[in-house]
Formats: structure tokens, sequence, C-alpha cells
């Protein structure tokens, strides 16, 4: 009799934990709306207190309700993550075409989709093209700061989606390699944002990630000021690819938060080809122009 009645009791617990975790998933699915059961008798919300009904939203709205979504701009207050307000989005500069089939410059005319640059033209780059979704400067340019010295390494996913969104489908054999930093560098910041940007593009575009096919062997003094030519001397010998069988007639995507003179990109992506790559394409967030350095000053890449 006794082991009767506990069976009873057992039913009964189990019972009711289910029929509270349907009426949960039910009540509460949808930031804790109030439910009004299918009989219509009453609704259940109302007979929380306000500890229970903070203690039944999801985990999600939460967050949202104490540390609200911000621009990723300016910072104020935005419906979502990884977003930028109207005002903000509206001074982004998109690029995309008419631009130089190589490095992605902007073209002044339409023409052709494979026209190239005069640059391009003259003297090949090591990479077969180049591409960013953003011209370097104001928010997107506010982005990349707050990634680089501000630590805010959760932008790295917005600025991952967007640099997907130029460059088209991937292929099926392509692995995404970072622009490697200095050790010291490293050891000052305490990461590598190429790296994270990095990580990201692979998750997002489920294309391995190989952090380390590259090494930076010597650093490099900065780059703020310097000429083409003086970058292209300044990062000469700085950079070695290690892992040349994960390389080896493969199509590498080369990740970087700017592009510049491209003389960094293209010392790592003469790299990359030397060890064997089939293909080097170069990503990155924003895409620095000459006619807007001046206005917005120029990134230290």
């Amino acid at each position: 009799m006794q082991e009767g009645r506990r069976a009873k009791a057992a039913r009964r617990t189990f019972m009711a934990a289910a029929a509270q975790d349907g009426i949960e998933r039910q009540v509460f699915s949808r930031h804790a709306a109030p439910f009004t059961a299918r009989t219509g008798a009453r609704k259940l919300w109302p007979m929380a207190s306000p500890a229970a009904r903070l203690l039944s939203l999801p985990v999600r709205a939460v967050i949202d309700a104490v540390l609200p979504p911000r621009c990723a701009g300016c910072g104020c207050i935005v419906d979502g993550d990884d977003r930028f307000c109207a005002t903000c989005f509206a001074e982004l500069q998109f690029l995309g075409p008419p631009h130089c089939a190589c490095c992605g410059l902007p073209l002044p005319h339409d023409g052709d989709a494979a026209a190239q640059c005069g640059a391009c033209l003259a003297d090949p780059p090591p990479f077969a093209t180049a591409r960013a979704p953003l011209a370097y400067g104001g928010p997107a340019r506010q982005v990349v700061l707050a990634l680089k010295h501000g630590r805010r390494l959760h932008l790295a996913r917005l600025m991952a989606r967007a640099m997907l969104r130029v460059a088209g489908p991937l292929p099926d054999d392509a692995v995404i390699v970072p622009v490697p930093a200095h050790r010291w560098r490293l050891w000052q910041r305490g990461f590598d944002q190429a790296a994270v940007i990095a990580r990201q593009v692979a998750r997002q575009s489920g294309r391995p990630l190989l952090v380390d096919a590259l090494v930076r062997r010597k650093p490099t003094v900065s780059t703020r000021g310097l000429t083409r030519k003086q970058r292209m001397a300044n990062v000469a010998g700085a950079f070695q690819a290690v892992r040349k069988a994960d390389v080896r007639g493969r199509a590498v995507v080369l990740i970087d938060d700017v592009m510049t003179t491209g003389a960094t990109v293209a010392a790592c992506a003469k790299q990359l080809r030397r060890a064997g790559a089939r293909h080097v394409a170069v990503l990155t967030y924003t895409r620095a122009l000459p006619d807007r350095q001046e206005q917005f000053g120029k990134p230290n890449v």
C-alpha cells in the first residue's frame, strides 16, 4: 500500500512538471507575452509576480533588457545585434561595380566586368582578386577601430557577414587564412584582429580556418603616411608560409580588416603562391580610397 501511494505521488509530480513545462513553452515562447488558455478561462500572465515574470523571460530577452543592442558605429540603441542605426547606415559608402576586376578599386565609369585599373595592368598583383564591402571612413572606420583597439570582438560577426556578401560563392576547396600579426603585437594587444575576423568568416562560410598558415617573421614599422613603394619595402621578407602542404593546390581566402595600398596582402599572397596555392583572393572589411584618406585619416595598416 505504501508503495502504491509512492507510485501515485511520483505520477502526480511527473504530470505537474510536464504540465508546467508545456505551459511555460507556450506562455513564454515569445518574450513572455500573455497567453490565454484554450478554454478562454483567464490569462495566466497577470497572476505571476514581477520577480517570477523576470525569471520566466527567455535569457535573450533579459539580456536585451539589461544590455540592449547598440549601433556598431555610434553606440545608440538599435533593434538587433550587429546592426547600424539609420544615421550611421546612411553614412556608409558601399563598394561595388564598376570596379577593377582585380584589386576592386572603383572605376570612374561602367565598362566590361573584366576591366582592370591602370595599376593592375601595369604591375599585376600576386592575388587574383581583392574585395571589400565598404570604403574606409565614417562608421566603418569606427567598427575597425573598435575591434582593433576597443576589444569589441563581437563586431567580427558583422564584418564577416558583410565581407562574405561581396566575396561571392567560395570554392569548395577554399581555406581561410588571416594576415598574421607579429608576436610582439600579439603580446601587446592580446589578439590578432585579422584572425578574429577570419574565424567568423570560416564559421559563416563553412570553410576551414588555417590561422597559422602564415607567420610574420619580423616586426614592421607603422605604415601611416608611407607611400606604396615604402610600404612594399617595409613588408619585404616579413611573411612566410609555414603550412605549405595545407595550401598547396587549394584556393586561399586571405583575410584582413583594412586594405590600403595592398602592400601587406600582396606580400602575403606572394608567399602563399610560392607555397603552391592555386588561387589567392583577398577579402577585407574596408578599403581605403585615395580620395578619402585625407578626410578620414590613413589607416595604420
